[in-house]
């Protein structure tokens, strides 16, 4: 543990040191490739994910689940439902275990079920691993969700290397095996529209209802959730920096715009018709007269 921080620390000041190299000029880039190179140690190396938004995962692409049975991604994706999909390995002493625990936490502020709504697809990238202990992480993890009707939507897959590295390339997981047989990678969710193609990445362990919520909708196009949460969602955009959604200032201006509109509208019509009513009763009375 101790050396993995340190690892991380070390890969952390070596970024930083090329974020401020770059903002010097192009005099510091050379300087800041050197300094990057290096500071990541070798465990590091090659572990990333590279954004590949709308990218298709390979859907032939067989595993068994964890009741043993043999299944292909394809299974998972009816064109209706978007999937949330988890990358690591389910014997992961801390950062797959700390994504795990994120994800299943943000879903319970979420008000829609797996199986319902969308499917929960968790693929081990340790063609070690066995059914045996898919199947106790994920009843492990459904006993701590706690939700009726949960269990058919929610998958852990094991498989072959070539298959899950397949599925890893696709969306730009890249990891690496370390020589005490732990594999080091970044903490990320994935989540996938209904026909197999990447919507969306949420970085980190912990995960916001409200970012789950919009992911999802996003990634279903439309397909799941009510008006009024597509509307929600109309007026909010993803911000990377942040790491979540935020509302856009822009939308919301036109939305308040057209809100004055319709109030002052409705005003001038009101008025004008007193005004009409007025002139009418005015003219009424000087023919009675």
């Amino acid at each position: 543990m101790t050396n993995l921080c340190t690892i991380l620390t070390n890969a952390r000041a070596a970024l930083a040191a090329a974020a401020i190299a770059w903002a010097v000029g192009g005099a510091g880039v050379e300087s800041a490739s050197a300094q990057l190179n290096l500071g990541v140690p070798e465990e590091l190396k090659g572990v990333d994910i590279v954004e590949k938004l709308d990218a298709q995962l390979p859907l032939d692409a067989r595993f068994t689940d964890e009741n043993g049975r043999q299944v292909s991604l394809r299974d998972y994706f009816d064109g209706k439902r978007p999937v949330l999909l988890q990358l690591g390995y389910n014997r992961c002493p801390m950062l797959c275990t700390l994504v795990l625990n994120g994800m299943f936490d943000g879903l319970k502020g979420v008000d829609w079920t797996p199986g319902n709504e969308f499917e929960v697809v968790s693929i081990s990238i340790d063609p070690t691993e066995t059914t045996m202990l898919a199947k106790a992480k994920k009843e492990a993890y459904l006993a701590d969700f706690d939700r009726t009707g949960a269990g058919p939507g929610v998958h852990f897959l094991t498989g072959t290397e070539v298959m899950s590295k397949a599925v890893a390339d696709s969306v730009g997981f890249q990891f690496k095996r370390q020589p005490d047989g732990e594999y080091a990678h970044a903490a990320a969710l994935f989540l996938v529209k209904p026909d197999g193609k990447v919507s969306r990445y949420l970085y980190g362990a912990k995960f916001a209802p409200a970012d789950l919520r919009f992911g999802l909708l996003e990634a279903s196009q439309g397909r799941i959730g009510t008006t009024l949460d597509r509307f929600i969602l109309w007026c909010h955009i993803y911000d990377a920096d942040a790491g979540s959604y935020v509302l856009q200032a822009r939308k919301v201006m036109t939305i308040a715009g057209a809100v004055t509109l319709v109030v002052l509208a409705g005003g001038l019509a009101v008025f004008w018709r007193s005004e009409f009513r007025k002139k009418k009763n005015a003219a009424a009375f000087s023919a009675g007269a």
